[in-house]
C-alpha cells in the first residue's frame, strides 16, 4: 500500500483542481498522431468531477453543431497541459447532468461575479504561467517537424 501511495504523490500536480461544477473552461491537451505533437483546446462547461486522489476525472460538455459532446479528462494527466478558467458558474448542485436535456438557453448557466470569482481566476491564470512556456515548446517542436517533412 505505500508503494502505491508514493507512486501517486509522485504523479500530483500541484494547483491542479482551481476549477468547479459549473466553471467554464478551456482545456489544452496534448495529443500524439505518429511522430507529430500538438495542442488541442477544448472549451465547455464543467458537469462533474468524480473520483478521488490520482484517479480523479471532471467531465467538460460543450455544444458543437448543434450535438452535444463530453468529454472526460484525467486531473493529473500529464496530457493535460493546462485548464483555464473562462467564466465561473452560480450553481448549487455536484453533478449538472441535467444540461443534456437542454437547448439554446435553457442549457445557460447563471455566471458567479464578485471578488471570489475574480480571485480564482486569477488562481488559474497565475498557475498556467508555467504551462503557457510547456505549450509554446510543443507547439514550436511540432512546426519544425512539419516544416522538416515539407522541406
Amino acid at each position: 500500500m505505500d508503494l502505491i501511495k508514493t507512486i501517486e504523490e509522485q504523479q500530483k500536480k500541484e494547483n491542479a483542481l482551481l476549477y468547479k461544477v459549473g466553471d467554464t473552461v478551456v482545456v489544452h491537451f496534448e495529443i500524439i498522431e505518429g511522430k507529430v505533437k500538438r495542442i488541442q483546446k477544448y472549451e465547455g462547461v464543467v458537469i462533474s468531477i468524480k473520483g478521488s486522489g490520482v484517479r480523479k476525472t471532471f467531465t467538460v460538455r460543450k455544444t458543437s453543431y448543434g450535438v452535444g459532446v463530453e468529454r472526460v479528462f484525467p486531473v493529473f494527466s500529464p496530457r493535460v497541459i493546462k485548464v483555464e478558467i473562462v467564466k465561473t458558474g452560480k450553481v448549487r448542485q455536484s453533478k449538472l447532468y441535467y444540461l443534456r436535456e437542454k437547448v439554446g438557453k435553457g442549457a445557460r448557466i447563471k455566471e458567479l461575479l464578485g471578488p471570489k470569482a475574480n480571485a480564482r481566476i486569477a488562481a488559474s491564470r497565475a498557475a498556467n504561467k508555467a504551462a503557457d512556456q510547456e505549450e509554446a515548446q510543443i507547439n514550436a517542436e511540432a512546426k519544425a517537424e512539419v516544416q522538416a517533412e515539407n522541406a
